[in-house]
């Protein structure tokens, strides 16, 4: 059965930067929706502070999917940062870490609803300080591919080494940011050994940017699509 597929952006990224992805999807026959963010929703969440904002726009997008197609499940794209916030949406224990939110708000636990976990690019561990709370939170609760019953696929693209030279610079110093290491291939911002999980079916696709505003292919791009969208349900 194919399943309506939402689709959550990645760090500081607005939705009109996925439509490609959208309409890739759809011509597939997934029913498919971003999550309406726009760049300036991301303010309330910079340095470190809780991603509540973006979980509140997230689940109702993914409600009213449920409710427009009258199914039980979606499948879940998150795209760098957007992959480990949906981790926290899946899972069961209150994200209330930053006191902004009481235990019974119910922006989580939507594990049952999601079959198929697709995450593009997600730096699944960081050294960042500012993340470090919201990724220990995750890390700690929810390791590796955490849920038997969804479907992990981790896509990592291997198109930038890093190296302390022009043209380098900034995925050496993301890598090394991310897992400890400058000098190891990535995707310009993340790390392959960042963008995969324990326990999920972790992919690696040559010649794929971080970014879908970044010149080239990103992981959205036709050819490097072909490659994980038949593991979406």
């Amino acid at each position: 059965m194919v399943l309506p597929t939402v689709i959550l952006p990645g760090y500081l990224e607005g939705a009109i930067a996925y439509r490609q992805l959208e309409q890739s999807l759809q011509q597939l026959g997934f029913p498919a929706v971003t999550v309406p963010l726009r760049g300036r929703d991301w303010f309330p969440t910079v340095g470190g502070r809780s991603m509540i904002p973006i979980l509140r726009q997230l689940d109702r997008t993914v409600k009213q999917m449920l409710q427009q197609y009258n199914v039980s499940q979606i499948n879940l794209i998150g795209h760098s940062a957007g992959g480990w916030i949906s981790r926290i949406y899946l899972g069961e224990i209150p994200y209330s870490i930053h006191k902004d939110v009481t235990d019974d708000a119910g922006l989580w636990h939507a594990h049952p609803n999601v079959a198929t976990l697709v995450t593009l690019g997600t730096p699944h561990i960081s050294g960042e300080r500012w993340t470090k709370k919201n990724l220990d939170f995750v890390k700690i609760n929810y390791p590796g591919a955490f849920y038997p019953k969804v479907r992990y696929i981790c896509v990592a693209g291997k198109s930038i080494y890093g190296a302390r030279r022009p043209g380098q610079w900034l995925a050496y110093s993301s890598y090394k940011l991310t897992c400890g290491v400058g000098n190891t291939w990535g995707d310009g911002i993340t790390p392959i050994e960042a963008a995969h999980l324990e326990g999920a079916t972790n992919l690696v696709i040559e010649g794929v940017k971080h970014s879908p505003r970044t010149p080239g292919i990103w992981y959205g791009s036709p050819e490097p699509f072909k490659t994980w969208v038949p593991y979406l349900a």
